[in-house]
């Protein structure tokens, strides 16, 4: 397939599955914590990512306290980020960024998002929209909507990167394109633009806009 060019203002970023590969981590915590409550851990898994913890447990748990069990994962999580790397091509892609119109949109609290890119030896960016920050979270539009409006642009003046099928539609109901990140543990559907790696996406920024050419 031919070349594909956009131009934006701002890119806004999920972070699990897109900048950071945290898949035997998470797994592991939500498998643990399934079991510990008599649930069945792959019907848990699928409706893990892309979400708040909070959203997921009251969706396969609504009999919990979600809050406190969040609480718990959380403390959890912290201690357990083992086995996080980069996505390919991810860091590369940042370092072009330094300096730029681009921040984070994740579904993880502020803490524990700056901690795993860290962990992953990825930049983070001085603000970021995380789970704290909206009361809707994905698939709700409301992150990416909060996302656009930190970096001081247009939704459709954005280009969101996801892998998850709640993220891309939260980033679609926000009116912007999205550039799926597609891998083997998120083959989800929709987007506007699909690739395996960030090393398929060349980008230059000028005039005050980045200019990407993907290669799908």
């Amino acid at each position: 397939m031919p070349d594909a060019t956009l131009l934006a203002s701002a890119l806004l970023f999920d972070m699990d599955g897109t900048l950071v590969d945290s898949t035997p981590c998470i797994e592991g915590l939500w498998t643990r914590w399934s079991v510990r409550h008599g649930l069945d851990p792959a019907s848990v898994m699928q409706e893990v990512h892309g979400r708040r913890g909070v959203e997921t447990i009251r969706i396969v748990a609504p009999h919990l306290d979600a809050e406190h069990e969040v609480r718990l994962l959380l403390e959890e999580e912290a201690r357990t980020l083992d086995g996080t790397i980069a996505m390919p091509g991810a860091l590369s892609f940042l370092q072009q960024l330094d300096g730029l119109n681009w921040t984070v949109v994740t579904s993880a609290p502020r803490d524990i998002a700056a901690a795993k890119l860290r962990w992953a030896g990825l930049p983070v960016p001085e603000r970021m929209i995380a789970a704290e920050d909206v009361s809707d979270g994905k698939p709700h539009p409301a992150p990416y909507l909060a996302g656009a409006a930190l970096c001081g642009v247009t939704p459709d003046s954005c280009i969101a990167f996801e892998d998850a099928a709640s993220g891309i539609a939260s980033a679609g109901a926000a009116g912007m394109p999205v550039v799926v990140m597609q891998h083997a543990h998120s083959p989800a559907t929709g987007g506007t633009y699909r690739v395996s790696t960030f090393d398929q996406i060349r980008i230059t920024h000028r005039d005050g806009a980045f200019h990407l050419s993907i290669q799908e």
